[in-house]
């Protein structure tokens, strides 16, 4: 099932999956952001984090950047590396925000119904977690007010 899971994913992040996050989040997914403590529980709360990551350090295509020239930097965004087990994956990816180097990994959970149940964020290095701490925080609030 995992691997369903994944190709949905990626699917997801080209801009292919009908439904988009609604489609691949369960509704009791939770979320583990590398900047927040505390996990953060349910479909909407979680939504609103991974597309403030998404704006932030990227997974958008080749073809967003085409429609939208200021989503340029999210096209830097790459999976270099996955590993699939059971019901988890572990996506290593690159990019860089600032012109600082960004590395980290998304561990997936999901169900026997293909939806993600976990979702957990690890960034590195430490440069480039003060850098997404601070824009995650500008988007968030944006997202919130608009």
């Amino acid at each position: 099932m995992i691997e369903k899971c994944v190709e949905d994913w990626h699917r997801l992040l080209r801009g292919e999956l009908p439904g988009g996050l609604d489609a691949i989040l369960a509704d009791d997914v939770v979320f583990y952001s590398p900047i927040v403590f505390t996990p953060q529980k349910g479909k909407d709360i979680t939504k609103l984090y991974l597309q403030a990551a998404g704006a932030t350090i990227g997974g958008g295509s080749e073809r967003a950047a085409e429609r939208d020239p200021d989503e340029e930097r999210r096209t830097k965004f790459r999976y270099v590396k996955e590993v699939l087990a059971g019901n988890h994956a572990v996506l290593e990816f690159e990019t860089e925000m600032e012109g600082k180097y960004v590395n980290g990994i998304d561990m997936i959970t999901c169900n026997g119904e293909g939806r993600i149940i976990e979702f957990k964020v690890m960034i590195r290095p430490l440069q480039a977690i003060n850098l997404l701490h601070q824009q995650m925080a500008a988007m968030l609030k944006q997202m919130q007010q608009g």
